[in-house]
């Protein structure tokens, strides 16, 4: 990859993990973005990675977006960022889109939700489990907390469901790094289904695109192109031999796609 990038294009890249990670899955692709000029800032959202706050302290999707919120409010207002989201992360880029938009060029969904402007945030993850159901968690351990008034759901992948369904065309040693790494984690939903729709004006008017990668096994090829169709985007790309941890199995693939979407916007 040709590193030698004018310091003109340089753009500043914000990695938002997926649900059970951290900033550590971006392990392979920050010093990629780094060796080609760019600036990158990988971080670990509440309850994350080493972020020292317990998940039974959170109860919605605002209070887990904390880091990246502060990160975004910490932006001078003469920059802009480029906001890239794996998975479940698309929901906290569409947060930061709704609160942050004129510090946005563009917002890459990697095989990620993706909330549209017209139904409660919700709607890509209940869509998501209507089309394929349960039996997708296989020995992920559910448990609850919080309290009668605001029940939560917790999730904590188990050693079946991350080497079937996130890293079966990852090495053995990114799997056993997700098995040590992994946190308990929340999907927010009982949160999500009461909140209102992101808003046309702020969320909508940020450009989107998105990544697909082919075979992923926690959102299908289907279901990523229904989310494309359903809330539209200004560009696609498409990585084929990708599983649902992409920035891992094709690190290089996904690094240049990044590139090639955030040139083309200031």
């Amino acid at each position: 990859m040709d590193v030698a990038i004018n310091v003109k294009q340089q753009k500043h890249f914000v990695l938002v993990h997926g649900a059970g990670h951290g900033a550590w899955c971006w392990y392979k692709l920050k010093p990629l973005l780094e060796s080609a000029g760019q600036r990158v800032t990988a971080i670990d959202l509440s309850a994350a990675g080493i972020n020292p706050k317990r998940l039974d302290e959170l109860y919605t999707l605002e209070d887990y977006s904390l880091p990246l919120l502060e990160l975004m409010a910490s932006i001078p207002p003469t920059e802009k960022v480029v906001l890239v989201g794996h998975s479940y992360g698309g929901f906290n880029l569409a947060l930061a889109m709704e609160k942050y938009p004129e510090k946005i060029s563009i917002a890459i969904f990697v095989t990620a939700s993706m909330p549209d402007a017209i139904h409660p945030p919700s709607y890509p993850a209940e869509q998501l489990s209507a089309q394929y159901p349960e039996y997708l968690l296989l020995d992920t351990e559910i448990s609850s907390y919080g309290t009668p008034e605001k029940p939560r759901k917790s999730m904590h992948f188990g050693p079946i469901f991350l080497s079937t369904k996130l890293y079966q065309l990852c090495s053995a040693e990114d799997l056993e790094l997700a098995k040590m790494l992994a946190r308990p984690a929340s999907n927010f939903l009982e949160d999500l289904a009461k909140a209102k729709p992101f808003s046309p004006e702020r969320y909508g008017s940020v450009k989107r695109a998105y990544i697909v990668c082919k075979e992923d096994k926690i959102r299908p090829l289907d279901f990523q192109r229904w989310l494309i169709q359903n809330i539209g985007v200004t560009e696609v790309k498409e990585i084929k031999d990708a599983d649902h941890m992409v920035m891992l199995s094709k690190p290089q693939e996904l690094c240049q796609n990044l590139l090639e979407i955030a040139s083309n916007y200031i």
